[in-house]
């Protein structure tokens, strides 16, 4: 039996084969119930890994591969989540040379399997930016939160080469009412800011002026985040670049003539400061 936790060892790989060969050898004979209930008594488990593997070695089939479309289009419907997974791993595999039919596919299930959907949404935007870039716009205008939520997951993979429209998408969703959508936001606000700090401060600069409080808290968030980051001891991830452009923007926001990003200065200059002063003693 193929272990419930934890990653797949060699035992675990070969049991594995033996499976997907009955199942390939079911489908090849016209067969189909006998290989989806193979299928699906190794997709009910709950480790990850497991569903994830069933899910990509279904997807190399050779054969006439519309009995195994079928089963696996049922199993996204399940009532047991780890049939779900594994039917979203299918179809994610399978797809990779058509990104669209992948984002249609997560947008089917990223409530009902909202881990794994989170996961592919990630690695969409680091492999099929293009298509993320056409269709996530598209979904930060539906009235549903997560939905909202999900299409920003992942967009720290583009941070470093697209800022600029990385930053006007945040801008679109910085005042929506989901606590949700507010997390997702300062976490890439916080990524964008560790990348690309010259256009990420410019940009807060601009959302500060005619904030009103939430707005303000919702940048605070960020910042707080980015002025403890600047004044952790430890080096690692944090560029040249990223410490000198912080000290002096909050060097220049304190003199700020706007009171949003004046006061916004003040209190991170204390974030920085008083970590300088408690290094010198």
């Amino acid at each position: 039996m193929i272990k419930q936790v934890g990653r797949l060892n060699i035992d675990d790989i070969k049991l594995m084969e033996s499976d997907l060969e009955k199942i390939f050898r079911n489908l090849d004979q016209g067969k189909p119930e006998l290989a989806k209930k193979k299928i699906y008594a190794i997709a009910n488990t709950s480790n990850y890994f497991v569903r994830e593997d069933l899910g990509k070695r279904l997807a190399t089939y050779s054969g006439d591969n519309r009995y195994l479309d079928t089963i696996c289009g049922e199993m996204l419907d399940d009532f047991l989540y780890g049939i779900r997974a594994t039917g979203l791993f299918y179809f994610y595999y399978k797809h990779q040379s058509q990104p669209e039919i992948i984002v249609k596919t997560i947008e089917k299930t990223f409530e009902s399997v909202p881990w794994e959907a989170e996961t592919l949404a990630f690695e969409m935007w680091k492999k099929q930016s293009e298509t993320m870039k056409q269709f996530m716009p598209i979904w930060a205008e539906s009235d549903n939160e997560k939905k909202r939520a999900i299409s920003m997951h992942g967009m720290e993979n583009i941070a470093n080469k697209n800022p600029q429209f990385v930053l006007n998408f945040v801008g679109s969703l910085l005042d929506d009412e989901s606590e949700e959508v507010q997390k997702k936001i300062s976490h890439i606000l916080t990524q964008v800011g560790r990348q690309k700090p010259l256009q990420c401060y410019t940009t807060v600069r601009k959302w500060l002026l005619d904030a009103d409080e939430k707005r303000i808290r919702t940048i605070w968030q960020t910042m707080k985040k980015l002025a403890n980051i600047h004044k952790q001891r430890s080096k690692r991830d944090k560029s040249f670049d990223f410490m000198n452009v912080t000290q002096k923007t909050v060097q220049e926001w304190k003199s700020d003539p706007n009171p949003n990003v004046s006061s916004m200065g003040g209190k991170l200059a204390y974030i920085i400061s008083k970590d300088n002063k408690s290094n010198s003693k």
